[in-house]
């Protein structure tokens, strides 16, 4: 996703708007594979103050996700907005501003790493969803099984024979 800043920067205009359509399969987040469903949109604008040009906008698009209990992939909807600050000055020594090198901005990365962002921590298919079974793997909201539900810690289990009664 190239966003051409080469009027901002030589400030012919102060306000620019974005329409971007990102259109990728997948991509990696750490060890996980996150799929688009729908192309990213990203629509917004960008205002040149000074010497550094803002970013606003919105980015809209659709995923599919493995669910943290159940394993299975789901859909999720990403609805997010961003604010991003870019600058040609090298001498700008603020953190959140990102330095650009040339009259275009590639904002591919931060569309991505702003995707990862707003991901839920514990990615559920459903608030109700059972998992899998910890001891034969079978998928609960499926199914049921009939292993036996007897959850003691092994590092607790003396202390169940002491309280048995004899």
């Amino acid at each position: 996703m190239i966003v051409d800043v080469a009027d901002l920067i030589k400030k012919k205009v102060s306000r620019k708007e974005v329409h971007l359509v990102y259109d990728e399969e997948n991509f990696y987040d750490d060890r996980e594979k996150i799929e688009f469903l729908k192309p990213v949109t990203l629509e917004g604008e960008l205002h040149l103050t000074g010497d550094i040009i803002t970013l606003d906008g919105e980015i809209i698009t659709k995923i599919s996700l493995p669910c943290s209990r159940c394993l299975v992939n789901f859909n999720h909807d990403v609805d997010i907005l961003i604010h991003e600050e870019f600058s040609t000055n090298f001498d700008n020594k603020d953190d959140e501003i990102i330095f650009i090198d040339g009259d275009t901005i590639d904002i591919t990365n931060i569309v991505k790493n702003n995707i990862i962002l707003s991901l839920p921590i514990k990615k559920l298919c459903n608030e109700d969803c059972k998992g899998l079974c910890q001891h034969c793997g079978i998928n609960l909201n499926d199914t049921s099984c009939s292993c036996e539900k007897d959850d003691i810690d092994p590092r607790f289990a003396k202390l169940k024979d002491l309280f048995s009664a004899d």
